[in-house]
């Protein structure tokens, strides 16, 4: 066991994110943020929503949609005012039936047929009459030229509609819902659900400046006080994912070479969901391979079979027999007959993985503070949505620990909170936002 915890040591040492290297990452990231905003190389794509911070005030039924996969969700958000809200009627729907009567996401389908099925479900939640505006929540990557603008570069996540690429996803679901005979549902603003999940948060704090995705994907956006487009407040989308300013070790570099885009998306592939459980594979079957820590399985060998679920059980479990690690070694891996000591390997690889996603999160979000108020002379909070955030143990208090770290005492100007299901409270508040200023 002694080469297993050499090579351990030597790991801890690789994944270990010191309070030096998150300012550092801090100051990286930062430059990168002031690169993209004047249109300057930059791995952060600083897109421009063109929607600023809510007053709080907005009032008035606002219709929302919430498009970031194959199941989508239609809302109608009622505002109250003074940070108050409260959802009327609601329907969530697939777009492919599993039963194969409709499949609105193949190639065959058309984005006519797609929005005319959206506009469908939006009828149900309607009157006659009254004026709604409406916000969608659009999670695929797009070319803004405008608040309601939002031009699709490529369909993701399994979804192949014909004749949507190249189009203003806005414009579409409007020419839908005249076809639908509801007309009176105005399209006012097309966001992606970071900027919905800051824009929900905000309606009820108005400190709330900046907003991030912890979840199977990352991504963090902010609101920009003087944005050099408007020379107004705007939230910008920074699409953090794909930040290069990291320092990746042979583990990193090993899942980066052999993922789809290769060198795109860094922090992702360090931070998120999606990967996390993928990072602690490759270090194990290391251990395994080459510090005998067990006999060798084919399936250590799997790409992606360890699971972001898999990773919250395996630090969760506080069991003198490490019983849940076993299991899930024994039923991913066919690692079977481990020791205490293999067992211990395994659960400190995953706390280690994990925390160094919290940390270097928390650096950029500290890069991020830097620019929009280098003294952190006012409050600041931070509103988070996702799986890795609300549920992964310990995340949230890494989190917070790494801010403390690189703060010190002026931390107490951040809050840090979760902000569930934002996108499509958030698209419903920048409908209303934009809907009130004209």
């Amino acid at each position: 066991m002694d080469k297993l915890h050499t090579a351990l040591t030597i790991i801890e040492e690789q994944l270990s994110i010191s309070a030096g290297l998150m300012h550092d990452v801090a100051a990286r990231f930062q430059a990168a943020m002031a690169a993209g905003l004047t249109g300057q190389p930059s791995s952060l794509k600083m897109l421009p929503s063109f929607v600023g911070s809510p007053t709080g005030r907005e009032q008035g039924k606002v219709v929302a949609v919430d498009f970031g996969g194959t199941n989508v969700r239609v809302l109608l958000v009622e505002l109250n005012g003074a940070g108050r809200f409260n959802i009327v009627d609601r329907r969530s729907f697939p777009l492919k039936d599993k039963y194969g009567s409709y499949d609105y996401t193949s190639s065959s389908a058309t984005g006519p047929e797609l929005f005319d099925f959206i506009a469908s479900k939006i009828a149900e939640i309607v009157s006659p009459g009254d004026i709604y505006p409406l916000g969608h929540t659009f999670s695929f990557p797009c070319r803004q030229y405008g608040v309601n603008e939002a031009v699709l570069i490529s369909w993701t996540k399994e979804i192949k509609t014909a004749g949507v690429e190249g189009h203003n996803v806005g414009r579409l679901l409007q020419d839908a819902l005249e076809r639908k005979g509801i007309g009176h549902v105005k399209s006012q603003a097309v966001i992606n659900d970071t900027t919905g999940t800051l824009l929900a948060a905000a309606y009820i704090d108005a400190t709330t400046d900046i907003a991030a995705i912890c979840g199977t994907g990352h991504n963090s956006c902010y609101l920009e006080l003087c944005h050099p487009l408007t020379s107004r407040p705007m939230v910008v989308n920074m699409e953090s994912g794909n930040f290069d300013g990291v320092p990746q070790t042979k583990y990193d570099v090993l899942l980066d070479q052999s993922s789809e885009k290769p060198d795109a998306q860094k922090l992702e592939k360090m931070a998120s969901g999606q990967y996390l459980g993928e990072v602690v594979r490759l270090i194990v079957r290391e251990l395994v391979t080459e510090a005998d820590m067990a006999k060798d399985s084919d399936r250590v060998h799997i790409p992606y079979s360890l699971l972001t679920e898999d990773l919250s059980v395996i630090i969760a479990d506080d069991s003198p027999e490490l019983a849940a690690v076993a299991k899930i070694a024994t039923d991913r891996w066919g690692l079977t007959e481990l020791s205490i000591s293999a067992l211990t390997a395994i659960k400190t690889v995953a706390i280690l993985v994990a925390t160094r996603s919290a940390r270097l999160v928390a650096a950029t979000w500290a890069g991020t503070l830097m620019h929009i108020d280098p003294g952190l002379a006012r409050r600041h909070t931070i509103a988070v949505d996702g799986s890795l955030y609300e549920k992964m143990p310990g995340y949230a208090d890494n989190l917070s620990k790494a801010m403390a770290e690189i703060f010190g005492d002026r931390a107490c100007q951040v809050v840090i909170r979760l902000s569930k299901d934002g996108s499509g409270v958030g698209a419903a508040i920048a409908a209303a936002t934009v809907y009130n200023l004209k």
